[in-house]
């Protein structure tokens, strides 16, 4: 039987005589409004077009292609994002009100799924350097050993740095004591695609991976991939929640971009990773002299997609490097951390944006002087936790000016965007080193989201409000 292409379908019935009389709205009309030639092959669940809820048709087909390519047991289409895949994996893998053991540099998603699954969160710490790092294995077992009552361990790799864990590791820790391991590797579509590129965590035993297909493949935007295997998870169970946290209308333009994806990498994946690790090779050697700006190479970031562009000098700062390249060179960054912006690059990447990237960097190297170097090891601390995070979400609050925050309960998250990783989740308490740490990130321009500015420049915070 020949493979039946979502897109292909798509295309066929837009060119058939087949009317609509039925949603979406726009009929696939042509004078439908300004975005009309987008909308031709946007349909809803109607006959012989497969249902994305109960697939059993080119839906499931297409979901049993891309668990192949993967190695997975089972795959499934996500339409709204890695965020609900996590949401899934975590309600699917956890009681509620029960325990998961989670890294500290998961993203937000993650603190929502145990915030509406009413869980208690037990913390392990990333490796740190001046980057937020991998989990070790030791680090697994220790908090497996404090927290026998857990049913899952959540850890990301890889992280939006481009850094990963040893997960085939970290997989047999957690199947010694029956716990199920969730990997968020939204960031790691392109892993175990190529013998090139690093293994992916369903390679290397994970239970539930979530990957974005969006973030380093030719998808859409809010396209991803949750793949499970194993006996650990109750496969029924994670069903039951992708199609709660799933639109009941799942767009069959972003299924068919995730089908279309995955059919390029299979048809031509040797020449677009080729591409992007020569890419990343240039990038390194041609900016190898550079003595204050400085690229970190795959021996540090294992990721060829992820180019840190890093301060080797302290009279810059990763905010200032990613300004400078967006409104001097006009080069987007993907985002600013303390002392690094990071680029991410793909094999749909162009030779003059890589080369336009390449001279930016060298330019800017040249414009600084040296004056110390920042790669210093930088302590993370998790604040002290008074209440669990589910109850203290829904706790009276009250705003106060962010200086006299020491010592009171956060009612909200305070986090860098992006990647979404809290610096406090509510239910933990401020202290002064935080409270700095916060302020600084707002006076170095970066997109600190839990702290209201308001019109006279005082920086206020939600906090549980006093008793007293």
């Amino acid at each position: 039987m020949a493979k039946k292409h979502i897109l292909d379908e798509l295309k066929n019935l837009r060119d058939s005589d087949l009317y609509p009389l039925h949603m979406p709205g726009h009929k696939r009309n042509k004078n439908a409004g300004p975005m009309a030639g987008y909308m031709d092959i946007d349909i809803t669940e109607i006959d012989d077009y497969d249902n994305l809820h109960d697939a059993e048709g080119m839906i499931l087909d297409a979901e049993k292609r891309a668990a192949k390519l993967y190695g997975a047991e089972e795959t499934h289409f996500l339409v709204n994002g890695s965020t609900c895949g996590v949401l899934s994996a975590v309600s699917a893998a956890v009681s509620k009100g029960g325990k998961l053991i989670t890294a500290r540099n998961c993203h937000k998603s993650l603190y929502n799924a145990a915030y509406l699954r009413e869980l208690s969160l037990s913390y392990i710490m990333p490796e740190c350097t001046w980057l937020l790092g991998r989990i070790s294995p030791s680090s697994v077992r220790e908090a497996l050993l404090q927290n026998e009552d857990a049913q899952a361990l959540f850890i990301t790799s890889p992280t939006y740095e481009g850094i990963s864990s040893d997960i085939k590791a970290i997989a047999d820790i957690c199947h010694e004591k029956g716990v199920i391991l969730i990997v968020d590797s939204a960031h790691g579509a392109h892993f175990g695609l190529d013998e090139r590129l690093p293994k992916n965590a369903v390679n290397e035993g994970a239970d539930i991976v979530i990957c974005s297909v969006h973030k380093t493949l030719a998808s859409m935007t809010q396209t991803a991939l949750i793949h499970v295997q194993g006996d650990f998870v109750n496969r029924e169970r994670l069903r039951r929640y992708l199609r709660i946290y799933q639109s009941s209308s799942p767009s069959y333009v972003l299924m068919a971009s995730i089908d279309s994806c995955l059919r390029d990498i299979e048809e031509r994946g040797e020449e677009v990773f080729s591409r992007l690790l020569a890419y990343r090779t240039r990038i390194e050697k041609e900016t190898a002299g550079c003595r204050n700006i400085f690229i970190p190479d795959m021996n540090v970031i294992a990721d060829p997609g992820k180019v840190l562009i890093c301060s080797a000098s302290a009279n810059i700062t990763g905010q200032q490097i990613y300004d400078i390249l967006r409104l001097e060179y006009h080069l987007q960054l993907e985002m600013a951390g303390d002392t690094y912006g990071l680029a991410i690059i793909t094999g749909y990447d162009t030779d003059v944006g890589i080369d336009r990237l390449i001279q930016a960097i060298k330019d800017m190297d040249l414009r600084l002087a040296g004056k110390g170097n920042p790669g210093e090891y930088k302590t993370f601390n998790i604040p002290r936790a008074v209440f669990p995070l589910y109850k203290a979400w829904d706790a009276e609050f009250e705003y106060i000016d962010i200086s006299e925050a020491a010592g009171r309960i956060a009612g909200d998250f305070i986090n860098l965007y992006p990647p979404g990783i809290p610096l406090i989740v509510p239910g933990e308490t401020f202290d002064k080193d935080l409270i700095a740490e916060i302020g600084e990130y707002i006076n170095a321009g970066m997109n600190v989201q839990g702290v209201e500015i308001a019109h006279a420049g005082d920086r206020r915070l939600k906090v549980i409000k006093s008793e007293s």
